[in-house]
């Protein structure tokens, strides 16, 4: 099994006893197109190289998020979640899918539960996921019969450095309250074989969604900012 991860920062994932040889690390900025380019270039020719044979899964995990009063907490860091969370996906996808449609495989994008609802205080995240759930959705219709099948990830809040950065406050408090990543990962990887085009984990994760299908935007805007305005910093 090769393993190919495309970040900033190598990661600190161990996978035990599930592989045979540790992560390979391209470093790679996914707000800048050129990196990305690259980067998919040399993810390509490791696999033609070192595993040749064999379906393929791409995961699109990489995601910055931002909280408080729109533009904050900067108009950089908008731009940026828009970049990374929408462009660098679309683009790494299209780059890799020739491959995927080859060799057989599946797409999981991580998308998130504020997917399913208009989100204050972090209006620009939440939208990028909502285009994540709904193009995956529809990416994996058009590949329907291909050999390649598309997940649409929405985890709530998980036990992650996510919020670390975000304008978010107190956020190791709010990631303590999230679920351990081996159990998302777990129940995404059971949606996957099941065949479901979109799984959300949590059952408390899930009625949300649920229950965000059944309102009225506006009022779903309403409850999401009574939820959002106690993870975001009092106006200076």
């Amino acid at each position: 099994m090769l393993v190919c991860n495309l970040s900033r920062r190598e990661p600190c994932a161990d996978l035990g006893e599930n592989s045979a040889r540790p992560v390979r690390h391209f470093p790679c900025d996914l707000a800048r197109p050129e990196r990305i380019a690259a980067a998919a270039g040399e993810v390509l020719a490791a696999l033609a190289a070192e595993a040749p044979a064999g379906r393929v899964l791409l995961v699109n995990n990489g995601g910055v998020g931002g909280f408080g009063s729109f533009p904050a907490p900067s108009a950089g860091r908008q731009l940026e979640i828009v970049d990374v969370n929408v462009r660098a996906v679309v683009d790494l996808t299209a780059r890799l899918l020739p491959c995927l449609r080859r060799r057989g495989g599946a797409i999981i994008n991580v998308a998130s539960v504020v997917a399913y609802l208009p989100t204050p205080f972090c209006a620009t995240y939440g939208a990028s996921k909502a285009f994540l759930l709904n193009w995956s959705h529809a990416l994996g219709e058009e590949l329907r019969g291909s050999g390649v099948r598309v997940l649409a990830l929405s985890p709530g809040t998980t036990r992650t450095g996510f919020f670390e950065g975000t304008g978010a406050t107190r956020p190791e408090a709010i990631a303590v309250q999230g679920m351990a990543p081996d159990d998302v990962v777990a129940g995404a990887l059971r949606a996957l074989a099941a065949g479901r085009a979109s799984f959300v984990p949590g059952i408390g994760n899930r009625l949300a969604a649920a229950a965000a299908a059944w309102l009225p935007r506006s009022a779903a805007a309403r409850l999401a900012r009574g939820a959002m305005e106690r993870r975001v910093p009092p106006p200076s």
